[in-house]
């Protein structure tokens, strides 16, 4: 491989393979240390979190092993979970189309259970996972492909099968495993690069010769292109076309002829056209590799930037459970240079996540260097220094900083910090409250895999409370695994449209994020208007001055629309157009919120949600700074002290210290801000 190879650089490639031999070596999780994310992540490649409840399995098999423990006590002990047991437990007798089932029951008989996958030709059957799952009251050895695998009683455990099975001595029938259809063949065209899904009668996907068979959270196969061939079986097949969220699906039902091609040419209808306004969408947490079912390279991400029409996209260098930090030979090779498949709409970069799973992961967006930490407290080392170090750097690299998927557990707006500051290192954003105050970090991701509730419900008492944070939009998609929900879906199912001024450069884009002039967005259109400004602009009136407020929404899965001020909602009313008038009392801001329940294009398992930076009400030169809001970040650091004090790990009591001081100095803010 040579250097001068504008997809694939030979440092990249090197690398490439190295994620291939650890993929091959240990599977999905590449040789990660188990933690309890790493855990899942295996674990959820076979199953749908929208219908089974894995954390409930694992609890529950917890609970069977420690009675009478707390959930606090359980969940300290998620490392001793049988990770195989947990997802046959979760999937409660359902059989996904990648993990056929052989039933071991009493008396020495089995069973197969499986989706019946098609064939086309007469090559060999396709390697799958198989699950074993005993009921048996004694152990059992099952026989895969020469290799013995012993079931504990009561047991399961996931193999890979090519050609044979036996148990008890007697070889499993595996002929229902695959069907075997005759070939046809099928050319898409659009006439602009799209994402195609192509599906015969019982939902299996197809795809191109060398695609990587990826799928969606719907569980809808996918991939990007234009002008692409492909086999399929002869017989009934359903191809939908679309392209990000600016446009609409098309779909086509047909039979193809045996030995044939048949043509299919299929154009989504845009709804909109963000970039004509001069608004542009980015997916600032998108991750090349980080474990998964098939490593990837640049030239995947080129595709479905290009195939979703994202404006920016910003691949992220970044570690999972230890020291490697994968793509970092990427970032390193493309250090602040656009990626080679940018063009006058299209911007892509590497950047950087700084993890720190007790306080948080930041997304960095444009950095113009290296920065000399990746993570810290991995592996057993220490929380420390604060985050606010790594900010620092990242800042003075030129990066625009944000936390990304920030918050996991249910919050509104009334509740007290206690409920979202819970305990664990799960990668909550809990430093965010300290280096907001202190300039350090310019975005939340309000548009996260997480909870967008919660994260929207912290993000409003961090304005409230006097910070300039604009909203945006990270989905931590991730190229290299297959079907894991949202992680394997489009980057850019959610987006941060950002205001720019001239062309789309990163720097244009960059300063256009730093201003607020931003919305984050699952779908919809959302635009804003308090007297003709709009998100990151500042608006100074007279205490009883009358301000306009005006809403508009498009996109088919919009139910409802809030326009919000610091002291809550200030009218609601259905999709298309909002008004209200505000009679200034005391500094404020105004947001908009657009809501919707499940709906095809957006890919959230909570529905539909689209939400704007604010446009900032400031009164006779006052800036917001609700003493409720103020005194709320306060109750979070002194929360965060208690939380550092029992789940932190330091090397001598001077680096809790660093902690502490970081957060006086937040306190000091935020105590300046009150009457």
């Amino acid at each position: 491989m040579r250097d001068d190879d504008p997809l694939l650089p030979a440092s990249v490639a090197e690398a490439l393979d190295d994620y291939r031999a650890l993929r091959d070596e240990h599977g999905p999780t590449w040789g990660e240390n188990r933690l309890t994310y790493v855990a899942q992540a295996w674990a959820t490649v076979f199953l749908d979190l929208g219908r089974h409840d894995y954390w409930g399995a694992c609890f529950r098999q917890l609970a069977g092993r420690h009675p009478g423990a707390s959930p606090d006590e359980l969940a300290d002990r998620l490392g001793e979970v049988d990770v195989e047991r947990a997802v046959r437990d979760a999937l409660a007798g359902d059989v996904p189309d990648n993990l056929p089932a052989l039933r071991l029951t009493p008396g020495r008989a089995h069973a197969l259970e499986c989706v019946t996958r098609v064939v086309t030709g007469d090559g060999p059957p396709p390697r799958t996972a198989l699950l074993l799952d005993s009921s048996r009251d004694e152990p059992v050895t099952v026989l895969v492909d020469g290799t013995p695998h012993a079931v504990e009683p009561g047991g399961a455990r996931v193999v890979e099968v090519e050609r044979e099975v036996s148990v008890d001595g007697r070889p499993v029938d595996l002929a229902p495993l695959v069907r075997r259809a005759p070939a046809a063949r099928l050319r898409l065209r659009a006439g602009f690069p799209c994402r195609w899904s192509v599906t015969g009668a019982n939902g299996q996907g197809w795809y191109p010769d060398g695609v990587p068979h990826k799928t969606d959270a719907h569980r809808r196969p996918y991939f990007h292109g234009d002008d692409l061939v492909l086999t399929v079986p002869a017989e009934p097949v359903t191809v939908t076309v679309t392209r990000g969220m600016e446009y609409a699906e098309a779909r086509a039902e047909l039979t193809p002829a045996a030995g044939a091609e048949t043509p299919v040419e299929l154009t989504p209808q845009r709804l909109y056209d963000a970039a004509a306004r001069g608004w542009y969408g980015g997916d600032l947490h998108v991750h090349l590799n980080w474990m998964g079912e098939e490593p990837a390279a640049p030239a995947l991400a080129a595709a479905a930037q290009h195939g979703e029409d994202l404006h920016v996209l910003n691949l992220v260098a970044g570690n999972v459970a230890g020291a490697r930090v994968y793509d970092l030979e990427a970032l390193t090779h493309w250090l602040d240079a656009d990626l080679p498949w940018s063009d006058a709409r299209h911007v892509a970069r590497f950047g950087v996540e700084y993890r720190e799973d007790l306080l948080g992961h930041l997304s960095a967006f444009g950095p113009r260097g290296l920065p000399g930490r990746f993570h810290a407290g991995f592996a057993g080392t220490t929380d420390w220094p604060p985050n606010a170090a790594a900010c620092e750097e990242l800042h003075g690299l030129g990066a625009v900083l944000g936390y990304g998927h920030p918050f996991h557990t249910p919050f509104s707006d009334a509740d007290p910090p206690d409920v979202v500051l819970d305990r664990g290192r799960d990668c909550a954003a809990r430093e965010i409250v300290a280096d907001a105050a202190l300039g350090l970090v310019d975005t939340l991701d309000v548009l996260n895999h997480s909870s967008i509730t919660a994260t929207a419900a912290v993000y409003r008492r961090l304005i409230g409370a006097g910070n300039r944070l604009a909203v945006t939009a990270g989905t931590d998609a991730v190229l290299s695994f297959l079907r894991r929900g949202t992680a394997s879906g489009p980057p850019g199912w959610a987006r941060v449209y950002a205001r720019v001024e001239g062309q789309l450069t990163v720097e244009t884009y960059a300063e256009a994020v730093r201003r607020g002039r931003t919305f984050a967005t699952s779908g919809p259109w959302l635009e804003l208007s308090v007297n003709g400004l709009g998100p990151g602009d500042t608006l100074d009136v007279a205490p009883g001055e009358r301000v306009e407020i005006t809403v508009t929404s498009a996109g088919p899965e919009v139910e409802g629309l809030e326009i919000r001020t610091a002291d809550g909602v200030l009218a609601q009313g259905p999709p298309g157009r909002l008004s209200a008038t505000l009679v200034a009392g005391g500094p404020t801001y105004v947001v908009a919120v657009a809501t919707g329940g499940p709906h095809p294009r957006s890919h959230h398992r909570s529905g539909v949600h689209a939400h704007t930076s604010p446009v900032h009400l400031d009164v006779a030169g006052a800036h917001v700074a609700r003493p409720e809001d103020v005194r709320w970040c306060l109750a979070w650091l002194d929360r965060l002290e208690t939380i550092l004090k029992e789940s932190g790990r330091f090397d001598g009591e001077r680096q809790y210290e660093d902690h502490l001081a970081l957060y006086d100095r937040a306190r000091a803010v935020y105590r300046s801000r009150l009457p």
